[in-house]
Parts: C-alpha cells; sequence; structure tokens
C-alpha cells in the first residue's frame, strides 16, 4: 500500500502542475459540471452511503456520528449548492495582495498562487469529500483525500465522479485521489511524502488534529476544534436567546459549528437559566455547569475542567 500511495501522490503533483495555469473558466465549468453530476447520480450516492450507514451502527457508531456519515438528498442538493457558490466567488490565483514600487523602479507584489498538492485528512463526513475538492480546484491545487474507513463507500463514487467530470472536461483526472484505504499506517505513510505533497489539513476532532500535526513531516495547517461558545449578554431579548441556544445546541449536534458552551450573563442568569434549563432537557441534552449554573438548574452534573475545552458532538 505504501508503493500506492507513493505513486497517488506523485501522480497528483504531476497534475497540480497543469491545475496551477488553468484558467477561471474552466476551473468553473468543472465546478459547474461536478454539480450536475451529484445531483443526476443521487440514487446511486444514497445506495452507497446506505451500505456505510448500515455497517457503522451495526459496528456500535453513536447517533450522534451516523448522522455526521447520514447523506439523504436534501444533502446532496446543498453540496452541489456549494459548488456553485465557489464558482461565484472570484478567483484567488493571481489576485495581487499588495505591492509596492521602489526607488529605482522596481515592482514588488505579494501574489496568491497555488500550493501544489494539499492533503486533506478527515473523518466520517462525506460532503467534506465534495467541499475539498471545490476549495483544491477553485484555488488551482491537486488533492489527496484520506477520509474516514466508515465513509469509505460514500467518498469512493463522491471521488469518482470527480474524476470522470476532470476528464471529460479535459482536466487530469489525478488532481483528486482518493486513498481507499483503512489502516493508520496509510495516513502516517502520506504524511512522510514531502516530496509530493506540499501541505497537510488535518479536519476532524482534537485527536485527529493532534497526530497529523505530531507526525507529519509536511507543513500543517492546523485547525481548531469546534469548541463553540453562545454568551447571553444581560440586555439580549431572553425569548429570542432561547430560540437561538435550541438551534445552535439541537438542530444538528453531531457537527463542528454546533453549540458546546453556554455562558450567562450574571445579571440574568437567575431569569434565564431556569428557562433555557428547562428548554434543553425537554430536548434530551444533558447539563454540566459550575456551582452557581447548579444552584439555579438541580438537574446539572458538575462540570469538570475538561468539559470547558471539550466538543461534545452530541446532545450534551
Amino acid at each position: 500500500m505504501k508503493e500506492q500511495i507513493k505513486n497517488a501522490a506523485k501522480a497528483a503533483k504531476k497534475a497540480s502542475y497543469t491545475l496551477m495555469n488553468l484558467s477561471s473558466a474552466d476551473k468553473d465549468l468543472f465546478l459547474t459540471r461536478y454539480a450536475e453530476r451529484l445531483e443526476g447520480e443521487i440514487e446511486q450516492i444514497l445506495t452507497e452511503n446506505s451500505e456505510d450507514c448500515i455497517a457503522a451502527q451495526e459496528s456500535g457508531m453513536k447517533q450522534s456520528l451516523l448522522d455526521r456519515l447520514a447523506l439523504n438528498e436534501t444533502r446532496v442538493i446543498g453540496m452541489a449548492q456549494g459548488l456553485r457558490q465557489l464558482v461565484s466567488l472570484k478567483d484567488p490565483v493571481g489576485e495581487v495582495v499588495e505591492g509596492v514600487r521602489r526607488p529605482n523602479g522596481l515592482l514588488v507584489q505579494r501574489v496568491r498562487v497555488p500550493l501544489g498538492v494539499v492533503a486533506i485528512i478527515y473523518e466520517a463526513r462525506p460532503n467534506v469529500t465534495v467541499d475539498s475538492i471545490g476549495l483544491s480546484i477553485k484555488s488551482g491545487n491537486a488533492c489527496i483525500l484520506r477520509g474516514s474507513k466508515s465513509a469509505l463507500k460514500s467518498n469512493r463514487i463522491l471521488a469518482e465522479l470527480a474524476r470522470e467530470t476532470l476528464k471529460e472536461k479535459g482536466i487530469d483526472e489525478d488532481a483528486v485521489c482518493l486513498l481507499d484505504s483503512e489502516s493508520h499506517q496509510d495516513v502516517h505513510d502520506l504524511l512522510s511524502l514531502r516530496e509530493y505533497i506540499d501541505v497537510a489539513i488535518p479536519r476532524g476532532g482534537e485527536s485527529l488534529i493532534r497526530s497529523v500535526v505530531e507526525n507529519s513531516v509536511i507543513p500543517v495547517i492546523e485547525t481548531g476544534v469546534g469548541n463553540c461558545h453562545v454568551y447571553i449578554e444581560r440586555t439580549a431579548s431572553l425569548e429570542m436567546a432561547r430560540d437561538i441556544v435550541v438551534n445552535a445546541k439541537t438542530q444538528r449536534p453531531s457537527v463542528c459549528n454546533a453549540a458546546e458552551t453556554l455562558l450567562v450573563d450574571e445579571a440574568v442568569a437567575e431569569e434565564f437559566l431556569p428557562l433555557m434549563a428547562r428548554d434543553l432537557l425537554d430536548r434530551g441534552v444533558e447539563l454540566r455547569g459550575c456551582a452557581r449554573t447548579r444552584s439555579l438548574v438541580p438537574e446539572a452534573s458538575v462540570a469538570g475542567d475538561e468539559d470547558w475545552r471539550r466538543e461534545y458532538l452530541d446532545l450534551i
């Protein structure tokens, strides 16, 4: 498998030279056509995804993580719409960020250029496959994708549709490579290929990010975990605040932009927290809090030091 990974990285590196010079129009034509292919193959995408979900459920995957893995027609259409939104954005390649003319007449400029080959390592969210492909091509970069084994069949069809679309548009299909593997060792092998890969980006939880940062000899763009806070200030509309918190926590607790911590101004805590707690408890949310919170909400358990930093991805 190590040799296969190396060959994929070499192929991606070769493809990256073509992408660097690809016109904005050609990149946008690819994105538009890829969006059309996703919408046209919804039934097949959902069939493959269903097999992933069944296997994950049988293996005991938590419901919140199953929600991240699962696709439906609305979510696939949303992925296609995301690609079309990229089309509407200005091409970043060639943009002059700043410049100055020296006294001798020499013009010095900072210009945005592609990175080359981007390795993206992520967990069980098939939409990240499409996001990564779209962003990479728009910015003129080839990408090597390594998703979770629990989403392998979903990722395969999404990546294959992208490769078919690249070929259809006369672009080197190796600009998108999916590592079809299930071994953690393969990730370590990938992160050793500094000769071919220019940057690695981990997208996932704290343990994944830490593992990539600690094991990569390739430069890493380190992302943060989604420990999102909602703050209720004393002059806020408390009725509106309750609606916002319920939505932020319970709409999709498994995603990285779900709320994990609620901070309340002490001036309104006595009025707000008991009502807010009831809203959340009625929706199955487990509450943990500081001593002051627990004096107002007896149902809340003690929040330890780690709780304030933790990304729950669950109804907690």
